[in-house]
């Protein structure tokens, strides 16, 4: 609960910048690099489990990166749940809660290519159920309007608006994820009294920019664990080609280094 609410006030003021982690290792390293929190990308957490991303990792699996994160971490902890792990409101609902006995500070959960008013049914389940529990934990409703087409050119802020106000029935937070223009983004802030988190694009301004407009948060989805594999697979590749030592050993961080982030 404490770090909930010590998630929440992190979204009043400022922005928050979030580096997405895919295990306990990695989630350690931001943290020691300054993070003031962690959230994990589900694509990085399901490779790192030798799953597909996209709804295919055991809510057993997710359960454990969150438990072995918990423990490496003094900073809140903010899990990608995709939709839900659920077919159903209350199958959903228990996922979270299974999440929030654990300590998880914060979830994203995304409406994908469902109907807005099913993630609606999700988000009141999770508020139930954790008020029952006495549990709480911060809802960002991730909106894929963007990243799937879900409406015209043109007209998909209006509807990421739309659908923010139907997300505030439960929701802490609204991320319209591939939202990169810098109008449409300052018309999404006034358009919703949720705090505005934006994923991290090639083509996105700088966060300076961006607090100026009133965004809270922003994500770096999967982009860093996609660098990371594009960089294991330059040096393994090349390892096995040559077998060379230098070109491996040349850009490591020292093993003392990593092995003193790690907690005993």
């Amino acid at each position: 609960m404490t770090k909930t609410a010590d998630f929440r006030r992190l979204h009043q003021s400022g922005i928050l910048l979030l580096a997405n982690a895919w295990d306990a290792g990695s989630a350690r390293l931001i943290e020691s690099l300054g993070g003031e929190a962690v959230a994990t990308t589900s694509a990085g957490v399901a490779w790192a489990w030798g799953y597909k991303d996209g709804h295919a990792l055991p809510l057993e699996r997710l359960l454990q990166t969150a438990s072995a994160i918990i423990r490496a971490l003094d900073v809140p902890l903010t899990l990608d749940m995709e939709r839900g792990f659920g077919n159903t409101p209350e199958e959903v609902a228990a996922a979270v809660t299974s999440v929030a006995r654990l300590g998880v500070a914060g979830l994203n959960i995304e409406d994908a290519d469902l109907p807005p008013e099913n993630l609606v049914a999700r988000i009141k389940a999770i508020r139930a159920a954790l008020k029952r529990e006495g549990l709480d934990i911060f809802i960002n409703a991730r909106t894929d309007v963007y990243l799937r087409g879900l409406a015209p050119e043109g007209q998909r802020a209006a509807e990421c608006i739309r659908r923010a106000g139907l997300y505030e029935a439960g929701a802490d937070g609204i991320f319209p994820a591939g939202m990169t223009d810098m109008r449409e983004i300052a018309a999404m802030v006034k358009g919703t009294r949720l705090p505005v988190n934006i994923m991290a694009r090639p083509t996105l301004a700088p966060a300076a920019e961006l607090e100026k407009l009133g965004v809270r948060r922003i994500t770096a989805g999967s982009a860093i664990s996609e660098a990371m594999y594009a960089h294991a697979a330059r040096l393994a590749g090349s390892f096995l080609k040559d077998g060379l030592s230098a070109p491996v050993t040349a850009e490591s961080m020292p093993y003392p280094r990593v092995n003193g982030l790690m907690k005993a």
